[in-house]
C-alpha cells in the first residue's frame, strides 16, 4: 500500500484523492480551508459530483482516505504528494499561480523524506521548473525530491468514470526513475502511459483542452451558417462525426463552453503565446466565437418575441455550465440572465442541483423548485442545460402552463417538428430557422 498526499480538495483534488483510495492506496487528502475538511469528515462534499459520496464514505470507512488540514501530519510516511490546487485565470488571462506556490512551499516546509511532488493541477508550461525552485529554497534543510507533472484530464459530472478509465495518463518529469514510480501508481487503471519531460506534459494538457474547445467553436461557427441556409447542424454533427479522423465528440453545437477549464487554459495558452511574441490567431477566434453564443441567445429570443422583451417573463431551463455538475463558473446562464435583466425581462431560473450556487451569483432571478412552476406564465423559454430531465418534460403541458408558447432551444434536445405540431413557436442552434424551417 502506498501513501499519497493530496493537497487541495477542490474538485480534482477530491475525486483523485478518492479514486487514488479506492484503488487501495492510503489517502491523506489536506486543505487549509478548516471548514471545507471539517465537511468532509462529516460525509458533507464540496461539489456535486455523480458517485462521489459513495465513493468517499467507502473509503473512509475502509481507513484508506482521511482529512486534514495539517501538512505535518499529511507527509508523514508519504512518498507522494499531489499538488491540486486550483489556477483561475489572472487579469490578462494568464493562470494564477498564488495558490501552487503556497503548496510548494508548505510542502518544502514540512517534509522530512525523500519525495515525490506531482503537479495535478493544470498549469503553464515551465512551472515544474519554477516549483522545484521554490522547494529547493523553502527547505529547512536539503532533501531529496523530485517534480512530476501528471496533468488530469477529468470532465465534470463523469469524473470518477474518467480517473478509472483514462484514455492516457501523461508524465513529465526530468528524473524518470521518479516518473516511473509515478506510473507504476497508474497500472491499475490499464491505460497507455506517456512518460515525457516535464514542459511537454504541462503542454500536452493545454493543447488537448485549446484543441477540443475549438472543436466546439467550430462547430457552432458551423451552426450559424446552416442556420442561414436551412441546414439543420445535428444532421451535419452526425455526418461528420462518422469520419473516424474527425470523431463524434465535442460535435454538439449550442450555446458554447465554459466552466473552470475550457475558458482559462484557452486564455491561458494564448497568453503564454503572447509573452512570446506569437500571434494565436485560432486561439483568439476560438473564445470570440464561443462567448458570441451567448449574445445570440437574447438576440434570436428578442426576434421571437417580436422586437422586445422588455416587461416580459423569460424562465430558464438550466443554470450549471453543463449537466450533472453544479458549477457555476463561467456559466453561459449567468451572462444571457444579466442580458435579460438590463433588457428589461424578468428572469426566472431552475436547475436540479446548481441553484444553491446560483441564487448567491444571480440575485435578480427568482429561482424555481420545479421545471413547471418556473414555466408557469413565462412569456418564453430558454434551454440552457441539457440536463436529462428537461429531455423528458411534458411539452404539452409546459405549453399549457406559459403566458405564450415560445422556446428558444440553446441545447437542441428537443425536435423542432414535435415542438411546432404542439403548438409552440420553437428555435434551436442551427436547425435551418431561416432556411426552410426543417
Amino acid at each position: 500500500m502506498k501513501q499519497i498526499c493530496v493537497v487541495g480538495v477542490g474538485y480534482v483534488g477530491i475525486v483523485s484523492g478518492a479514486c487514488f483510495a479506492d484503488l487501495g492506496n492510503r489517502v491523506i487528502a489536506l486543505d487549509i480551508d478548516e471548514k471545507r475538511v471539517a465537511n468532509l469528515n462529516k460525509g458533507i462534499m464540496p461539489i456535486y459530483e455523480p458517485g462521489l459520496d459513495e465513493l468517499v464514505e467507502r473509503n473512509v470507512k475502509a481507513g484508506r482516505l482521511s482529512f486534514t488540514t495539517s501538512y505535518k501530519e499529511a507527509l508523514d510516511g508519504t512518498e507522494f504528494a499531489f499538488i491540486a490546487v486550483g489556477t483561475p485565470s489572472g487579469v490578462e488571462g494568464d493562470a494564477d499561480l498564488q495558490y501552487v506556490a503556497a503548496a510548494a512551499r508548505s510542502i518544502a516546509e514540512n517534509m522530512t523524506e525523500p519525495l515525490i511532488l506531482i503537479n495535478k493541477s493544470t498549469v503553464p508550461v515551465g512551472t515544474g521548473d519554477w516549483v522545484a525552485d521554490i522547494v529547493k529554497e523553502a527547505q529547512p534543510k536539503p532533501i531529496d525530491f523530485s517534480v512530476v507533472s501528471c496533468p488530469e484530464f477529468l470532465r465534470e459530472g463523469s469524473a470518477i468514470g474518467d480517473f478509472m478509465n483514462p484514455h492516457r495518463t501523461v508524465l513529465g518529469s526530468q528524473d524518470m526513475e521518479a516518473a516511473e514510480k509515478v506510473a507504476h501508481l497508474h497500472l491499475p487503471l490499464r491505460a497507455p502511459i506517456v512518460i515525457t519531460n516535464l514542459r511537454t506534459a504541462e503542454m500536452i494538457k493545454y493543447a488537448s483542452n485549446a484543441f477540443l474547445a475549438t472543436k466546439i467553436s467550430f462547430i457552432n461557427e458551423v451552426a450559424d451558417i446552416c442556420e442561414v441556409l436551412g441546414a439543420d447542424v445535428k444532421e451535419v454533427s452526425v455526418g461528420m462525426g462518422y469520419d473516424k479522423r474527425i470523431g463524434p465528440m465535442f460535435l454538439d453545437a449550442g450555446l458554447g463552453w465554459g466552466g473552470s477549464c475550457f475558458p482559462k487554459d484557452v486564455r491561458a495558452l494564448a497568453f503564454m503565446a503572447e509573452e512570446k511574441g506569437l500571434d494565436p490567431k485560432i486561439l483568439n477566434e476560438t473564445m470570440i466565437v464561443n462567448y458570441r453564443r451567448r449574445e445570440l441567445v437574447v438576440e434570436h429570443l428578442t426576434e421571437m418575441l417580436d422586437g422586445s422583451i422588455k416587461e416580459k417573463t423569460i424562465g430558464l431551463l438550466g443554470l450549471a455550465f453543463k449537466p450533472n455538475t453544479d458549477d457555476m463558473r463561467d456559466a453561459p446562464s449567468t451572462d444571457i440572465a444579466k442580458a435579460l435583466n438590463a433588457a428589461g425581462a424578468t428572469v426566472r431560473g431552475y436547475d436540479p442541483v446548481s441553484m444553491d450556487v446560483a441564487r448567491g451569483l444571480l440575485p435578480a432571478v427568482k429561482m424555481f423548485d420545479d421545471p413547471y412552476s418556473m414555466a408557469e406564465g413565462c412569456d418564453a423559454l430558454i434551454v440552457v442545460t441539457e440536463w436529462n430531465e428537461f429531455k423528458q418534460l411534458s411539452l404539452k403541458k409546459v405549453k399549457g402552463l406559459m403566458k405564450t408558447p415560445v422556446i428558444f432551444d440553446a441545447r437542441n434536445i428537443y425536435d423542432p417538428a414535435e415542438a411546432r405540431e404542439l403548438g409552440f413557436n420553437y428555435r434551436g442552434m442551427g436547425r435551418g430557422f431561416n432556411g426552410n424551417g426543417s
